[in-house]
Formats: structure tokens, C-alpha cells, sequence
């Protein structure tokens, strides 16, 4: 993966479509890079996740250009590559598993990172989470437990507990959340790493609960008319 960190830095300090054609060529040998890990994850996490099998590349990963109509960056180019492994794929609202790698001081996340669950989900899918949470929040906890070295995240959350759910329950402080999502870090020793692959499967294996957890939540929404 060195190679495509390697090319991320230098996109970040040569945004423009200019330096990107001149150097299409090693863009395209960093995507293949990518998109082989990628495909090899999809593999490795369908083994023991029969719920994402039959995906392709298409399905989990993201063009490089971005959408500059309606934003204040007109960088034209992504400086980050991920891969999001989800039941019947990313646009699904399924929660998944998120391979995250990007350019050093990029700041579209941070840094490198691998993460499950569901980031922002629509309205009707966090209210059935919220009710998960609030019918099943020892097993909740119990998912989190087991995805050892990876943490909660607690940033994005209302300011009160939404309406309908009780202020007193032992889990009230998750019903403020507006994501549902464990992360671990990851550094450049994880990423160049030769057992980077295997090492990757094994650190999704542990969050399986959790997203099975909320995808439970996910699919009686869906199956209830939202």
C-alpha cells in the first residue's frame, strides 16, 4: 500500500487536472494496487459474512473525482481511497465494513482508519437503531466489547435525547447519536505491513456483531415500509 500513500501525498500537493494527467499513469498503477486489496477484502470478509458476498469492486469502491458543483473545494480529485463493504453494496444503507487510506494532512477524515456501522443513516433507519438500542442495550454493548481495539464514536449527536425515548434508561446517551460506527486507527507500519490483508480480515472479523446488530434494526425498517 505504499505505493498508493506514496501517490495520495503527492495528488494532495498537486490538485489540479494538469499535474493528474501527467501522471495518470502511476494514478492508474495506485487504483490497481487498491482495487486488488480491495477485491481480496470483499473475499475475505464474505468468508465468515455470507451477508456481503457476490459483491464487486463496482459495488464497494469510489471514483476519484469529485463533485465540485455545489462546493466551496473545486480541487477536482479525491486525495483519499476507500472501500465500503456492505450487504447488496455502498449505496444500500446497510451498515458495512470502511477501509479508509489517505494523503497525509489531507483532513477529510484524519489519518487512516478502518471503521463499521452506519454513518449518517436516513431518519427512519437511525430511529429503528435508536429502538434497537433502547430493546437490546446489553447486547449493543456486548457488540462494541467484542470488537476489541476499536471504539465508539461519539461525535455527531444531538443535544437531547430525541422525542419518544426514555430519558432514564441506562442507554440514554445512545439515542443521541446520529451515527452508529466502531473505529480503529490505523498507521503506515499497519498499512505496508506484508500481512496487511489477512491482518484487515481479522480486525473486521471482530466488529461482524455489531453491524450484524444494526442491520437487524436496518431491515425491520425496511421491511416495515420506511
Amino acid at each position: 500500500m505504499e505505493q498508493v500513500i506514496g501517490f495520495l501525498n503527492q495528488l494532495k500537493e498537486n490538485n489540479n487536472r494538469e499535474w493528474f494527467e501527467e501522471h495518470r499513469a502511476e494514478y492508474l498503477q495506485a487504483k490497481n494496487t487498491f482495487d486488488t486489496f480491495a477485491q481480496n477484502l470483499i473475499e475475505g470478509i464474505s468468508a465468515f459474512d455470507p451477508t456481503i458476498s457476490n459483491l464487486t469492486l463496482k459495488d464497494c469502491t469510489y471514483r476519484i473525482y469529485r463533485d465540485t458543483r455545489f462546493a466551496k473545494d473545486k480541487t477536482p480529485y479525491k486525495t483519499h481511497m476507500g472501500v465500503y463493504i456492505a450487504p447488496y453494496g455502498k449505496k444500500s444503507g446497510y451498515a458495512g465494513y470502511y477501509f479508509h487510506i489517505e494523503a497525509k494532512e489531507s483532513n477529510y477524515i484524519g489519518g487512516h482508519i478502518l471503521t463499521t456501522g452506519s454513518y449518517r443513516p436516513p431518519k427512519e433507519l437511525l430511529k429503528s437503531i435508536r429502538e434497537e438500542v433502547m430493546l437490546n442495550g446489553e447486547e449493543f454493548l456486548d457488540t462494541i466489547t467484542k470488537a476489541e481495539g476499536f471504539h465508539l464514536e461519539q461525535h455527531n449527536t444531538l443535544s437531547r435525547i430525541p422525542y419518544g425515548f426514555p430519558q432514564d434508561s441506562p442507554y440514554s446517551q445512545y439515542f443521541k447519536l446520529k451515527d452508529f460506527f466502531v473505529t480503529k486507527e490505523i498507521d503506515n507500519n499497519f498499512l505496508n505491513s506484508p500481512n496487511l490483508l489477512s491482518n484487515t480480515i481479522a480486525e473486521f472479523k471482530k466488529t461482524t456483531a455489531f453491524k450484524d446488530l444494526l442491520n437487524k434494526a436496518i431491515q425491520y425498517a425496511y421491511e416495515n415500509g420506511i
